[in-house]
């Protein structure tokens, strides 16, 4: 409350607008001096020049400090891929050693059943001896590796019983059991004109017995005597769906059975499908296709037939069967609504059991050096990428505050220009 009656003056200064130096602005979020706009002349440009040169110093120091964060950016970045790169050569070297321990012979276990040795195959084969399976036994036995570049021969894969391996005993003979004599010892070819080549007719429609297989057999002194199942590996249809990831066997990723509860049923082993090992040889590129032969011999063989610990485990689970079952104490369903009863009828060719040595046990330490291997490659791909956008950030900020730098001294060096003073 001023006093009444007291008369209160105000005097303005007024502002030069027609002064350059007052209209000069440095930034919007740089304060401009009292003094630079009052009264213009030569004090205003100096003090007009000590603030561009403070503006300047402190754009200085941000760029510095923006430079030092991108080169560390840059720095881990040149870690990162220097990692990538030693963990690429680490997977190669890696996987140089696991083909060696494939390549390498496998040495017999003394405690294994005799049996199921893959040499024994040979001779369950041999005991059909007028079979197309038995004719191709013998001529390998006599030609050994020589038989597969025979003309004859050369498109042929192999017989079923030897082209896979089961672990368990039990489900070897089960799984025989399911496919049968005449299955197993079916003869695998890659394409048509390998299975052509099996057999030949004359005018009549007749077999030739001096062509082909027969003609083969007759060389060697054996007959064969009854018709015989010979697979085209071109002409099935192959699975076309996902494998399991970085699983050298290169399993199929089927889904799991589930009851109407969503639960897996009790004693659900797996599909027959993926307990079968394949040799690494068959696993790719078996087609012109690149198909191997899980995903088209054993699948056309197997499809998603289950296997069950037990008969009451897989009758348990028959609403979630749909292409067959087996159990581990001889039940079969062969498709849905087919049950395969009486006594067991078992078949006497088997899948071979894979020799477990110190071989294998290295592999599976190799296997396990894998999966680490690109864990470890994968995560720092990542690291790479969220490096990258962080670089890249720092870039667009470091450019940005280069140009108002630019700006700043642009400015400085228009201020620092001396004054024309009128006369």
């Amino acid at each position: 409350m001023y006093p009444t009656g007291q008369q209160i003056s105000f005097q303005a200064t007024p502002l030069n607008v027609q002064d350059p130096t007052t209209m000069m602005n440095l930034g919007q979020s740089s304060p401009v001096p009292r003094d630079v706009t009052q009264n213009g002349g030569v004090g205003g440009g100096i003090a007009q020049a000590e603030f561009a040169m403070f503006n300047s110093k402190r754009l200085q120091s941000d760029l510095e400090a923006m430079g030092n964060k991108l080169k560390q950016h840059e720095d881990n970045l040149k870690f990162l891929k220097s990692q990538k790169n030693k963990l690429d050569e680490a997977i190669v070297d890696l996987q140089v050693h696991m083909s060696k321990l494939h390549s390498s012979p496998t040495p017999r276990s003394e405690n294994c059943d005799n049996n199921l040795q893959g040499e024994d195959i040979n001779e369950q084969i041999l005991r059909h001896e007028n079979s197309a399976a038995g004719v191709l036994g013998l001529v390998e036995t006599f030609h050994g590796a020589q038989a597969s570049q025979l003309m004859l021969t050369k498109g042929v894969v192999g017989v079923v019983a030897k082209l896979g391996k089961v672990n368990d005993e039990n489900l070897s003979q089960i799984l025989a059991n399911y496919l049968g004599t005449r299955s197993m010892l079916a003869v695998v070819c890659r394409n048509y004109e390998s299975v052509t080549a099996l057999e030949a007719y004359d005018n009549q429609g007749n077999i030739d017995r001096n062509a082909g297989l027969h003609g083969l057999g007759a060389s060697i002194g054996r007959t064969i005597g009854s018709n015989f199942d010979a697979i085209c590996l071109e002409n099935l249809r192959p699975y076309v769906g996902q494998h399991i990831a970085d699983d050298l066997q290169r399993r199929l990723d089927l889904l799991k059975p589930k009851l109407p509860n969503g639960e897996c049923p009790p004693g659900f082993l797996g599909f027959a499908v993926n307990m079968i090992q394949i040799d690494p040889a068959y696993l790719l590129c078996v087609t012109s296709y690149g198909h191997g032969l899980r995903e088209t011999l054993f699948y056309s063989l197997f499809s998603r037939l289950q296997v069950y610990k037990t008969r009451a485990d897989m009758i348990s689970a028959l609403p979630c069967i749909s292409d067959g079952a087996v159990s581990l104490d001889g039940g079969i369903i062969r498709t849905q609504g087919i049950f395969n009863l009486g006594n067991r009828d078992e078949v006497n060719v088997r899948f071979a059991k894979p020799t477990a040595s110190r071989t294998m046990d290295n592999y599976s330490e190799a296997e396990r050096k894998m999966k680490e291997l690109k864990w470890k490659k994968e995560k720092t791909l990542e690291d790479i990428k969220r490096e990258q956008v962080l670089r890249e950030h720092a870039v667009f900020n470091f450019g940005k505050k280069k140009e108002e730098f630019v700006r700043c001294l642009a400015q400085s060096s228009y201020t620092n220009q001396p004054m024309n003073t009128p006369r």
